[in-house]
């Protein structure tokens, strides 16, 4: 009788934490999604690979970049916060999924934890190495991690990263119920972009093959930030209506 109790009075609490938290984890979501995109788009131009059209154009070993740091690097620092903020909120959106979307809602935390480790790390290697080593025309052995090769490491972890966060997506949509406008309009929102971020991964593997280089990670950066922003906007909402 008392295990019932306080069950009773603490599930209240329990959810309004979770309202909270995901109110202001989605709004964090957004604003530093749309503050990564909108530094990139300004500061940020490709200066290597197949998108450099205007240059001048950096190549192999990409050791004349050094004249774009810290500029270039900039839209890490947001992008870098995006991946915890992110997390918080796929694991706030697992908390409120009903009982019988649980399984989806946990495999899309499982998918934001391998997006947001890989994407975490790739951002801070690139500004805590990368960007004093340019700086310091330390650059031996590593142009192969720089920003600058079209088919760097830094390239293939930020497409792992941001395929992960499209299949995140897939999995939260599974994990929405129809309740209401709002929460259709969120499921239909992830589960289209989690199907076109895998989607055209498959599409330019097979056009390009080992002449992807970053066009995926263009791609899938559009997509998962422009989602971001847009989800972060309504969920915020949608967790201050649950809290209300």
């Amino acid at each position: 009788m008392t295990s019932q109790a306080t069950y009773v009075q603490t599930a209240p609490s329990a959810r309004s934490s979770v309202y909270r938290l995901g109110f202001w984890s989605a709004l964090l979501t957004a604003v530093a999604a749309a503050a990564a995109l909108g530094i990139a788009l300004s500061t940020a131009p490709a200066r290597s690979g197949p998108f450099c059209l205007a240059g001048p154009c950096v190549t192999y070993p990409y050791t004349d970049a050094a004249a774009f740091v810290p500029n270039d690097y900039l839209w890490m620092y947001p992008a870098f916060l995006l991946g915890p903020f992110f997390l918080m909120l796929i694991a706030c959106l697992h908390h409120y999924a009903a009982a019988d979307k649980k399984l989806f809602s946990q495999i899309a935390l499982s998918f934001a934890v391998i997006a947001a480790a890989t994407l975490a790390a790739n951002y801070f290697i690139q500004l805590t190495v990368m960007q004093p080593s340019f700086l310091r025309g330390e650059l031996e052995g590593l142009s192969l991690f720089s920003q600058y090769n079209p088919h760097g490491v830094f390239i293939a972890l930020e497409d792992i990263g941001y395929l992960m966060m499209g299949a995140a997506f897939l999995f939260v949509a599974a994990a929405f119920g129809r309740s209401g406008r709002l929460e259709r309009a969120i499921q239909l929102l992830f589960g289209i972009s989690g199907i076109l971020v895998i989607g055209a991964l498959i599409v330019l593997a097979l056009f390009y093959g080992y002449e992807l280089e970053y066009r995926y990670e263009v791609v899938s950066i559009l997509i998962d930030w422009t989602v971001l922003i847009v989800a972060g906007a309504l969920l915020s909402v949608f967790f201050r209506r649950a809290q209300e």
